[in-house]
């Protein structure tokens, strides 16, 4: 039985950052893969998405070109063109990691790995079964689109996100199930090519994630003017495949016929099959259960990314697996939850970070705001992309940054600048003293900060 210092199942974000940073501190690497290296995120999500995404802007751009005094006639989409470049993305970013493993000297076994006990893994692989020991083990196995059997998903007419990937045909309807943001950066692709989307969310609000009613209104009203249509706050009752289409009744009794549904309503932890009953690892629903230190309640097992729950994010799972592989090299970490931002890349994108007003008021937190448009942004009114704001909530007494929300162009590169002041702790005087390039998109956040402070320039002062 071949030995190894540690043992990773699952080689998505969270594990082949684990597996990359733990050969780096002088630890022998085993790689357990089932499917794809790189996991969801490379392979099915986050990347393939954005691929897909930066060619809807590239047609929706030439389409509208004139407005700068480019004609682009006779622009065209090619489906088939637009799937073959989502994949050479894919494909070079799978073989950059293929290669980092390499370079670190950890070994990828292919098979669907589970646990025997707290230090062996038993590999099914398709010659057969091997077993390998580690002194320390990291479950990494990530999650997959939630298969619920209501939704009668045939990948077909009722499609996963990984179904719409695949697309080579794209329908002239289309509803969406899911207002967060898997559906609302699908449906900005599909409305991008002239599919007519509707979305049914089953809360009140779009990107139910975030607590900011005022934003969630500012973000269906821009969508609204683009032709997508929401839904809110209704049930499906029940879905009905045809030949003339799919049919979905509503709660409220109305009925909608479409060519194609993608569900888009959560994810499915991969907790099952991987012997976890057998070794005694703590779960609460599919979730493994670890403390701060990412350990399971089983000693020498870890756990990393969407598997322990929380927020479903690429780079939460990445940073877990910088902390799991530096605790078992004996560093003195912990993985540390309190600034964790996300963005949604829709068209304006979304972005948060920390907290936003009603959630600070909801804990008690006096609060002061600070709001910039982008219509007052030179660099965004050179871009034609003025739709949206930047917001920064504070504490009332001694302006502390505690969370920003920002709609517009850009916003997940922007928000990168507030996530480090909310890491810091600094305060809005930090960043509406600190100079800011002119023109640039992040003259927005400096001027958000200025705000409250009574010193906007580019707006009218209340």
């Amino acid at each position: 039985m071949e030995e190894f210092d540690v043992i990773i199942l699952g080689s998505g974000t969270a594990g082949y950052v684990a597996a990359i940073r733990a050969a780096d501190l002088g630890k022998k690497v085993l790689v357990v893969e089932a499917r794809e290296i790189g996991g969801t995120c490379l392979n099915r999500g986050c990347i393939p998405t954005k691929a897909i995404l930066k060619a809807s802007e590239v047609y929706l751009e030439a389409k509208e070109s004139k407005v700068f005094g480019i004609d682009a006639t006779n622009v065209s989409f090619d489906p088939q063109g637009i799937k073959a470049w989502k994949e050479t993305v894919v494909n070079k970013l799978v073989s950059g990691v293929e290669f980092l493993l390499k370079t670190r000297k950890v070994v990828v076994v292919k098979g669907k790995g589970a646990l025997v006990d707290g230090n062996v893994v038993e590999v099914t692989t398709s010659s057969g079964t091997e077993t390998y020991k580690g002194n320390d083990i990291i479950i990494a196995t990530g999650s997959e689109p939630a298969m619920l059997p209501a939704f009668k998903i045939d990948h077909v007419n009722v499609l996963t996100s990984d179904d719409a990937l695949n697309l080579t045909e794209y329908p002239k309807e289309m509803v969406i199930v899911g207002a967060g943001a898997i559906g609302i950066e699908f449906a900005n692709f599909f409305n991008a090519f002239g599919t007519k989307v509707t979305i049914v969310e089953m809360m009140p609000q779009v990107v139910p994630t975030l607590k900011d009613k005022r934003l969630a209104s500012l973000i269906q009203r821009i969508h609204n003017k683009k032709g997508i249509s929401f839904k809110l706050g209704e049930k499906i009752e029940n879905i009905e495949i045809k030949d003339n289409g799919v049919f979905l009744t509503l709660g409220n009794g109305e009925t909608i016929q479409t060519k194609k549904v993608l569900v888009s309503i959560g994810r499915k932890l991969n907790s099952d099959g991987i012997g976890l009953e057998k070794v005694g690892v703590t779960t609460e629903r599919a979730r493994i259960v670890v403390d701060e230190y990412l350990r399971t309640n089983v000693p020498h097992v870890y756990a990393i990314g969407d598997v322990v729950g929380g927020l479903l994010l690429a780079h939460k799972a990445m940073k877990e697996g910088e902390v799991a592989a530096e605790i078992i090299a004996g560093h003195d970490v912990k993985m540390d939850y309190r600034v964790v931002p996300w963005a949604i890349f829709s068209t304006p994108e979304i972005a948060s970070v920390g907290l936003t007003e009603e959630e600070a008021s909801a804990q008690g937190i006096e609060v002061t705001t600070g709001e910039f448009p982008f219509t007052a942004n030179g660099k965004a009114v050179s871009m034609n992309e003025t739709e949206g704001i930047v917001k920064v909530v504070a504490k009332n007494d001694n302006k502390e940054i505690i969370g920003a929300q920002i709609v517009g162009p850009n916003a997940s590169v922007m928000i990168a600048e507030l996530a480090l002041a909310l890491q810091n702790k600094l305060s809005l005087k930090d960043i509406a003293h600190t100079i800011h390039t002119h023109p640039t998109l992040t003259e927005a956040t400096m001027e958000a900060t200025k705000v409250p402070l009574g010193e906007v320039v580019h707006i009218a002062r209340r």
